[in-house]
């Protein structure tokens, strides 16, 4: 099996400073709750019934030092938006006639800032029912409004200079707490984790699946290669997905009919962190099979049969006993400093 060392590249990262924010008319669940995320990591909350502005990272409390009314502050405008999103509710309702059903708002301001460039980049979205409402494009400073109900909203806040104000907000005020947040967080927002890496296939015809999950930020890709350049076709990529530990997971899946047998030992499975040009090959495919014929037979010897009809049952006594089966040690998936293939594929179908 071939291991080779994790390599980054020193390229210039692109920070985000993102709130979120959701009101709902949701049974047993909060009417407003709003979070706000620094890159991968969430470091604030409020919600509707503790009505507290809290920090979820330890290193945010630093933020007090140098603005001590800085939680006071961002509460009352929780509270604020709070008021801002029950209205937004009935408003969009009335317009789309809409008098039934639990229904929901979400908005989401922040900005991106590329700490080499210098470049600045802002975001100011609504949706109703997961579905986009109105945005602002940034360049513009005019609001795309994807929907016919949503266009005498865009009307009437740019007449009164509401692109303005937010893109003063993205390039003043969010830019430099996004900048001070970085420089609190230090090391937290550095770290890097390396992912755990299963090989999934439910039958010999069914995809095979590279799983990774563990890793962290999520600026990160897994891919197929054959002969060492990236597979377009016959695969299908996952989406990155959140854990609930601050790591990621995603997943790639590679039709085998595509793959003639003699020529599995040309495909890899890629993860590739932060953008980095250098490739690291997480698992050689030639043992997937292999693996699949393992699992198969390790399935049958440690699942019972199922129970056999009146008409079909045989005695016992018409066979000879079995010889004992040797203990078996199933492999797991590990991550190690340098990572290699796991003996066998992780035993979840």
């Amino acid at each position: 099996l071939k291991t080779t060392e994790i390599m980054y590249s020193s390229k210039n990262i692109v920070h985000t400073l993102r709130y979120f924010h959701t009101s709902s008319q949701v049974p047993n669940f909060p009417e407003f709750v709003s979070v706000g995320y620094l890159d991968d990591l969430q470091i604030t909350h409020f919600d509707s019934v503790t009505r507290k502005y809290v920090p979820k990272q330890e290193w945010m409390k630093k933020i007090t030092e140098e603005d001590p009314q800085f939680w006071e502050r961002n509460r009352q405008l929780a509270l604020g938006n709070e008021q801002v999103g029950k209205s937004q509710i009935k408003t969009v309702k009335r317009r789309l006639n809409v008098t039934e059903g639990v229904h929901f708002v979400q908005f989401m301001t922040g900005c991106d800032w590329d700490d080499e460039t210098g470049d600045i980049t802002g975001y100011y979205q609504h949706a109703f029912d997961g579905e986009d409402f109105i945005s602002l494009d940034f360049d513009t400073e005019t609001f795309v409004a994807p929907k016919d109900e949503a266009f005498i909203t865009k009307l009437k806040w740019e007449r009164m200079g509401e692109a303005a104000r937010q893109k003063n907000y993205i390039t003043g005020d969010c830019v430099k707490y996004l900048k001070k947040h970085v420089r609190n967080g230090g090391s937290a927002l550095k770290r890097t984790e390396l992912p755990l890496v299963s090989m999934l296939q439910k039958s010999s015809s069914a995809p095979v699946t590279c799983h990774a999950t563990g890793f962290y930020p999520s600026r990160a890709r897994l891919f197929w290669t054959k002969d060492g350049e990236e597979l377009l076709e016959d695969v299908d990529p996952g989406e990155i997905l959140p854990n609930e530990d601050e790591t990621f997971q995603t997943s790639v899946s590679l039709d085998p009919s595509s793959v003639p047998s003699k020529d599995w030992d040309r495909y890899h499975c890629v993860f590739q962190l932060s953008g980095d040009k250098n490739k690291f090959y997480l698992c050689e495919t030639c043992t997937i099979f292999l693996w699949f014929m393992c699992l198969l037979f390790i399935l049958f010897l440690l699942c019972p049969a199922p129970p056999l009809s009146p008409l079909l049952s045989v005695s016992s006594a018409s066979f000879p006993p079995l010889p004992p089966v040797p203990p078996l040690t199933l492999l797991h998936p590990v991550r190690p400093k340098t990572l290699m293939c796991p003996g066998y594929p992780d035993f979840v179908f």
